[in-house]
């Protein structure tokens, strides 16, 4: 578990092991059953989860409609951002798809190691900037690629997730009306079918 967050630390800063313990020692580790929301449309966002063991979903609604914005997997960090940086309440849901082990770590404690550990500023700062980068990459997807190659795409770079994650999750994190989606699926399954005949 504890491996798991010093490589995902490792690709922004490199923590001694006495500030990977101070880090760690405020985090909380946290279990959940499948579909749990961590938290509800309304509230205010007070933790930012490290993703040891599962599978969560962040989404917002449009109409009655779940607009997914976020798949995070093992390695991974997940909150409302939104709420949690600015303290405004959240209008997204954070839910478990799969059971998950989390490391959790509240807005007072970040707080507080930010002003006796500079570094963990710096580290704070590197995380921000990387959900921001991750929320940007999302929006360019949709608009830069038509619904087959979004498809494509994502099987190709998320072989775990496509494995793991129900088809209309996914339909609603690439905006593939789930017709499209199943249809997309089927052509995909025919063609491996087809290669895996051949050889």
């Amino acid at each position: 578990m504890l491996n798991m967050l010093e490589k995902y630390i490792g690709r922004f800063l490199i923590l001694t092991p006495e500030e990977l313990a101070v880090l760690t020692k405020v985090m909380e580790v946290r279990s959940y059953d499948k579909k749990v929301r961590l938290i509800e449309l309304g509230e205010t966002e007070e933790y930012l989860h490290f993703i040891s063991k599962g599978l969560l979903r962040k989404y917002f609604y449009k109409g009655s409609q779940e607009i997914i914005t976020q798949l995070a997997r093992e390695g991974e960090l997940i909150c409302s951002s939104v709420s949690f940086f600015s303290g405004q309440p959240s209008t997204y849901v954070v839910e478990t798809i799969e059971q998950s082990i989390l490391l959790s770590l509240h807005k007072k404690e970040l707080e507080n190691l930010y002003t006796q550990y500079p570094k963990m500023e710096t580290l704070g700062r590197l995380l921000i900037t990387d959900l921001f980068l991750q929320k940007e990459y999302w929006e360019l997807d949709k608009t830069r690629y038509d619904t087959k190659e979004r498809f494509v795409r994502f099987v190709l770079e998320n072989t775990d997730l496509f494995r793991r994650v129900p088809q209309k999750y996914l339909a609603s994190y690439l905006n593939i009306k789930p017709e499209t989606f199943s249809r997309l699926k089927h052509h995909l399954s025919k063609r491996i079918a087809e290669t895996s005949t051949a050889n």
